[in-house]
């Protein structure tokens, strides 16, 4: 969207789901009021038109009744002939003026016609009182008569309409509202699960309930997933492939390298295939584990667990503390997080020439981080470290660099524990790696 079609749009909430109620509400009140607008004005027309013929007939049997009526008792019908919006006197009345306006003249023509031509009617309009007008004609005895008429405002609706329109009102706010959360939750729960996204992860599915158009988005998504999960484990496959039937030629290599003369050239060959075996190894693990390797899951003591992992190092004179232990059974794979732990110990070793083990307790679950006091890895490098093939050191050695699978495979085989892996560095330098795993329910 350019600036210009962005500006256009600021006034706007920023949510969908507040532009789309705020839309069809604005709609449906536009519509409502259109509706009741017209309604009124119908209403307001027929109820004009009501008054005059009633006002006309009304007029014309009072003149009837008075012209035939003696003078002596016409003064005891007057009351009695009267109406809301208009009364009898007789006499010439007060003193007016022409009228003019468009209300009177249409007044003017009824009460004409309901006098007849018997009775010549002049209407005025009295000065300082707008809307009150006097028509004044001559009975056949010719005694003055005048009428005096104040037109009552007209109210086309009942008094209890305006408590039905807000009732009607909060209706409409709640059928939007609903719908606009009907349309906005399925776009909800597709972002959430495109967010939570991981083919080696054994979720289910997206529901596929719904309206048409929900399901078929759910199963496009849906079908999306399995095609990445199938990209995915081709992926692993070719490579668990190609590092298997590497390992022939290299044995076959190795052999002959064994059986030709020492010699600088020899030594420098053999160190080769070596590394070339190492590589091939990693890829054959990171396979493996990207599969699961099939292990059941068995309830450890972690404490004694993690114990016997630092005896392993501490016994070759390698440099590996407890610094603190938590007494608590886990389900989990042994093997699979023997080798987590190992991965970040031999790190930290190599970087450090120390490790250590801390263990606690976070919200049902159990983290084990590996500590030292190495270089660390640079902040922006922390997320990429933990890709497949990544090297922090750029060189080709080996010895320094490694092949960039060790925290990719502690990745892969802490997703099957069903726990995660996290990355930090340490304040006063060095770095620390922590593995989460799910604690045993009693």
């Amino acid at each position: 969207m350019t600036a210009n079609a962005a500006s256009r749009f600021r006034f706007l909430p920023r949510t969908l789901r507040a532009r789309l109620f705020l839309i069809l509400l604005a709609g449906l009140a536009v519509a409502y009021g259109l509706s009741f607008g017209v309604l009124y004005a119908e209403r307001t027309m027929s109820a004009t038109a009501a008054m005059f013929r009633t006002l006309e007939n009304d007029v014309a049997t009072s003149i009837a009744v008075l012209d035939r009526t003696p003078a002596a008792e016409r003064p005891e019908l007057l009351e009695w002939l009267s109406r809301g919006n208009y009364t009898l006197a007789l006499g010439p009345g007060r003193a007016g003026v022409p009228n003019t306006s468009r209300h009177g003249q249409e007044i003017a023509a009824r009460l004409a016609s309901a006098a007849g031509s018997r009775f010549p009617l002049r209407i005025e309009a009295i000065p300082g009182e707008e809307g009150r007008l006097q028509a004044h004609l001559t009975l056949s005895d010719g005694s003055p008569l005048t009428i005096e008429i104040t037109p009552r405002g007209i109210m086309p609706v009942a008094d209890w309409l305006p408590y039905v329109l807000v009732a009607q009102m909060v209706l409409l706010l709640a059928c939007a509202w609903f719908a606009v959360r009907q349309a906005v939750r399925p776009l909800g729960e597709l972002a959430a699960a495109a967010e939570a996204l991981d083919p080696n992860a054994k979720t289910p599915p997206l529901s596929e309930a719904g309206p048409s158009e929900v399901a078929h988005a759910a199963r496009a998504f849906n079908a999306m997933r399995e095609r990445i999960a199938h990209y995915l484990e081709e992926r692993v496959q070719i490579l668990a492939a190609i590092s298997h039937d590497l390992q022939t030629p290299i044995t076959r290599m190795r052999l002959r390298a064994d059986m030709a003369d020492d010699s600088p050239e020899r030594e420098k060959l053999v160190n080769d295939l070596r590394e070339i075996e190492r590589l091939v190894q990693d890829g054959i693990a990171y396979a493996r584990s990207a599969h699961s390797s099939g292990e059941k899951t068995t309830r450890i003591d972690l404490a004694s667990f993690v114990d016997s992992i630092a005896y392993d190092y501490q016994d070759t004179g390698k440099a590996v503390t407890v610094a603190s232990r938590i007494d608590g059974i886990a389900s989990t794979k042994p093997h699979a997080l023997r080798r987590i732990l190992s991965n970040f110990i031999d790190n930290a070793l190599k970087f450090a020439g120390a490790a250590e083990i801390e263990m606690e307790r976070r919200q049902g679950a159990i983290a084990i981080t590996v500590q030292d006091r190495g270089p660390g890895i640079p902040e922006e490098m922390l997320a990429a470290a933990m890709q497949p093939f990544f090297r922090l050191e750029q060189s080709r050695n080996r010895e320094t660099g490694g092949a960039g699978l060790g925290l990719a495979i502690a990745q892969q085989l802490a997703a099957t524990l069903g726990g995660s892996v996290q990355l930090s560095n340490r304040v006063g330098g060095g770095l620390a790696a922590m593995v989460i795993i799910p604690e045993a329910k009693p």
